[in-house]
C-alpha cells in the first residue's frame, strides 16, 4: 500500500517538474500575419505585444490558473458588452478565430448588406473597462487597408451597440 502512494507522489512530483520546466521557444515570423502598413500593422504589433510581451515571451504562467477572477462580468481579460457589440456589429463578416482571453477576434471577408466591397476585420479587446480605448479596430478590404474615417465609423458603431447593451442589462 505505501508502495503504490509512494509511486503516485513520485509521479505527481514527476508531472510538475515537466509543467514548471515546459516555455514558449521564440518563434519570430511563425505566428503573425504579413499586412500592408497603415493601421492594420499598428493593430498586429498592439495585438503581438499585449499576446507576447516585450520580449517574445508569454505574459502568463501556469500559476495563473489558482488566482481569483476579479469579475464576472467579463469574457476572459476583456468587456463583455464591446465583445458582443463587435460580433453584432460585424455579423455579416464571417467568424475565423476568436479568443476571449487575449480580447482578438479575425473575421474572414465579407460584404456590408447594401455594399458592393468585401471587407475583413482584425478586432482587439484589450481592456474590461468600457471605454473607447478598449477598442482596436482593424479593417481591410481586398484592395488593402480601409480609409481611417471607414474605421472609426466602425468603432463608433461598436462602441454605441456596446453602451446599448450595458443599459439593457442595467434594466433588469
Amino acid at each position: 500500500m505505501t508502495l503504490m502512494r509512494d509511486m503516485a507522489r513520485l509521479s505527481l512530483l514527476c508531472g510538475m517538474l515537466a509543467l514548471a520546466g515546459c516555455g514558449w521557444f521564440d518563434r519570430k515570423g511563425d505566428d503573425t500575419l504579413v499586412v500592408p502598413p497603415g493601421n492594420a500593422e499598428t493593430s498586429q504589433r498592439i495585438i503581438e505585444e499585449e499576446i507576447y510581451g516585450r520580449e517574445g515571451k508569454p505574459t502568463s504562467t501556469i500559476w495563473d490558473i489558482f488566482k481569483a477572477r476579479e469579475d464576472a462580468g467579463k469574457v476572459g481579460a476583456v468587456n463583455r458588452y464591446i465583445w458582443d457589440a463587435s460580433l453584432d456589429v460585424l455579423d455579416f463578416l464571417p467568424v475565423e478565430s476568436v479568443d476571449p482571453f487575449t480580447g482578438v477576434i479575425i473575421t474572414g471577408y465579407g460584404t456590408p448588406p447594401g455594399g458592393g466591397q468585401a471587407y475583413r476585420a482584425t478586432i482587439y479587446v484589450s481592456d474590461p473597462a468600457l471605454d473607447a480605448r478598449s477598442l482596436n479596430v482593424a479593417l481591410m478590404s481586398r484592395s488593402g487597408p480601409v480609409a481611417a474615417a471607414t474605421t472609426r465609423t466602425v468603432e463608433d458603431a461598436i462602441l454605441t451597440r456596446a453602451r446599448q447593451l450595458r443599459q439593457q442589462d442595467s434594466k433588469l
